[in-house]
């Protein structure tokens, strides 16, 4: 796999995803077919998300159901339940949430609707763009340590800054990966406190009310 965070080659239409970065062949990146935009029935199915750490280590890795797209991207459904785990630890997930996969944007997002088990209502996870593979039966970013988070209370936040300006030593992000995600982090972060589409309190109520409605939720 190339570069991730080298951009590859552009859409030709609004109908086809861009391809993800560092690749110019379809077919290699993992891509097969195309993305309807605007929300549609199933075929749901069973997809594994893999949130890797720089530059392709094990980090967090759980299931989820595909449940369609619309104009921000691709949406998942994760239960309440589903273990979530890692290299280190493993957690189960607090209350049934979606998470929101970009078509070329450096985020995965999750939101927890109005569950009063939710650790949050809004959690955003700073991250190279989402590459699918197998048939969109697999998603891969690599996550980048920036977050941002909405509370329960509306307060909204950018956390673990501080494991960000260490990983830039460490992990030697180089210097157009950290451009990139602190240009992500600042755009999410006025989009979460700004409620605008797809943080607006609209949108992922739908695709969680889905999710709940499917019998693969």
């Amino acid at each position: 796999m190339g570069m991730p965070w080298v951009r590859g080659t552009a859409r030709t239409s609004l109908a086809e995803p861009p391809l993800p970065y560092g690749h110019t062949d379809r077919e290699v990146a993992g891509y097969h077919g195309t993305v309807v935009f605007g929300p549609y029935a199933p075929p749901m199915h069973q997809v594994r998300i893999e949130c890797r750490k720089w530059p392709d280590d094990r980090h967090w890795e759980f299931d989820a159901v595909r449940l369609g797209a619309d104009q921000h991207g691709i949406w998942c459904g994760v239960a309440r339940g589903t273990l979530m785990a890692s290299a280190t630890r493993s957690l189960t997930a607090a209350a049934d949430h979606v998470t929101l996969a970009p078509y070329d944007d450096w985020y995965l997002a999750s939101f927890y609707g109005d569950d009063p088990q939710r650790p949050c209502d809004v959690y955003v996870d700073i991250a190279t763009p989402a590459v699918w593979y197998d048939g969109e039966s697999r998603l891969r970013a690599v996550d980048l340590d920036l977050d941002v988070i909405r509370g329960t209370t509306g307060r909204v936040w950018v956390d673990d800054e501080d494991e960000f300006a260490e990983h830039r030593v460490s992990l030697g992000y180089p210097t157009d990966l950290v451009s990139g995600a602190t240009a992500s982090c600042d755009r999410v972060h006025a989009a979460v406190r700004d409620r605008e589409p797809p943080f607006d309190p609209v949108t992922s109520q739908e695709w969680l009310a889905r999710f709940r409605n499917t019998s693969l939720g």
